[in-house]
């Protein structure tokens, strides 16, 4: 995305690697990808978002080109909380006090969560083909464990998924892909070089398995936790899902107080997939 700035933002313990640029009159929109991807995954929307918002894409902590920190016994830096507050820190040292957030896969986990932990800063937020990550757990049975696979892989602890991950991580990479995806040739061929360029560092396949394991852990304990409290979303909430996917958006109705949902056309990476669509659809949510 060269018509946007690549700079280098301090915030807490890392350093994050950020794409900011747009229209500067226009309402600040943080973009934050998903996994296992960087955040090229918004080449197909960001040009058009640009036109009508001063746009904030960065890479997330441990992820792509943004610094790697040293995970920890307790999963507390790779949080969806320590993330979010990384983020509101790289916000800060942007001088962006309130934004929007459209959000996919792990990035929408931390948007959900910095929404909830910092609602004076949030004025929107969109997530795309999640639901929370308590709920997500409550789901696995057989088929979901098959088709989630990757959830209690990734979550094993004693450097178990990273050594296996290591061994071929382009593979890996384009097995989920290949997966996820409704038509993977649709995905463009120099955004998955990028993914598999950033993903063969051993910091990035590290960092992105103490975020699951995160996820199996502390992060259901804070999902909980808001739960007891009666935390909900406050900012309006779109939930974007992916075709067969409208069971999604009946998830978030514990979550949010002013939420509506859309089912688009394809698979799980919908910016990729349907750009149009989602454009058509983050338009009419934004005005």
């Amino acid at each position: 995305m060269p018509f946007l700035d690549d700079r280098r933002v301090s915030a807490g313990q890392f350093e994050l690697r950020c794409r900011v640029g747009g229209n500067e009159e226009g309402n600040p929109l943080l973009l934050l990808h998903g996994y296992p991807q960087t955040h090229s995954c918004w080449h197909r929307i960001a040009p058009e978002l640009a036109q009508t918002h001063r746009l904030i894409v960065p890479d997330l902590p441990g992820y792509g080109d943004s610094s790697f920190v040293e995970p920890d016994d307790g999963n507390v830096v790779y949080s969806k909380r320590s993330m979010a507050e990384t983020l509101i820190a790289m916000m800060n040292e942007l001088g962006i006090g309130t934004f929007g957030v459209v959000a996919h896969d792990r990035g929408a986990r931390v948007a959900y969560r910095m929404a909830l932990d910092h609602p004076d800063r949030i004025t929107t937020i969109a997530v795309i083909d999640i639901i929370p990550t308590i709920d997500e757990w409550a789901l696995f049975d057989k088929d979901e464990s098959i088709a989630n696979f990757h959830w209690p892989f990734l979550a094993q602890t004693g450097g178990l998924a990273e050594t296996m991950i290591s061994a071929d991580p382009e593979y890996f990479v384009q097995q989920l892909l290949e997966r996820w995806a409704v038509n993977a040739d649709s995905l463009d061929s120099h955004a998955i070089e990028e993914y598999v360029r950033c993903f063969s560092k051993e910091e990035v396949i590290r960092a992105t398995c103490a975020d699951y394991r995160a996820g199996a852990t502390i992060d259901a304990i804070h999902d909980e936790e808001s739960l007891r409290a009666g935390r909900s979303i406050a900012c309006p909430l779109l939930v974007v899902a992916s075709a067969g996917r409208g069971d999604l958006i009946d998830a978030w109705s514990q979550w949010a107080d002013n939420a509506t949902g859309a089912v688009l056309a394809g698979g799980h990476f919908l910016a990729e997939e349907a750009p149009a669509d989602l454009l058509a659809c983050l338009r009419t949510f934004q005005q």
